[in-house]
């Protein structure tokens, strides 16, 4: 019987989407305000959920203590209080959009995770913007 486990996590940081093969012209026109020069910030929310089968000997498919401690490694001490544009490298040349960011998270987590369990990230922008990503 497989069982999904869901562990909640939250980050401050900046960015700014751009394309650097545009004008600023067509930035504002494409990205809108979210291209203006100075960044912009979210409180970003996500959601980490794991699905696999309930291991006999621990009742759990993952340990969720030590699934919070990946977490504020992986996650939280790289982007939060951050300019994603400027403080990670792997965005030097990335987007941080909300898709771009989304997959970059999945396959830092996924790189964690044993090969018998499922990974989906889903993570907020706003309330009412957000993205998930199962690694497909």
């Amino acid at each position: 019987m497989k069982v999904t486990i869901n562990k909640k996590g939250r980050f401050s940081a900046a960015h700014r989407l751009y394309n650097s093969h545009w004008d600023y012209k067509k930035n504002i026109e494409v990205f809108g305000k979210c291209a203006y020069l100075n960044y912009h910030g979210h409180n970003y929310e996500y959601i980490v959920s794991i699905t696999g089968e309930i291991n006999s000997e621990t009742g759990f498919v993952y340990n969720l203590q030590k699934l919070k401690n990946l977490l504020i490694e992986e996650i939280e001490e790289l982007f939060d209080h951050k300019n994603i544009n400027l403080d990670i490298k792997e965005f030097d040349s990335i987007n941080p959009t909300l898709e771009n960011i989304v997959i970059f998270i999945w396959n830092k987590i996924n790189k964690k995770m044993p090969y018998n369990l499922d990974l989906k990230i889903t993570l907020y922008e706003t309330e009412n913007n957000f993205v998930e990503f199962n690694g497909k």
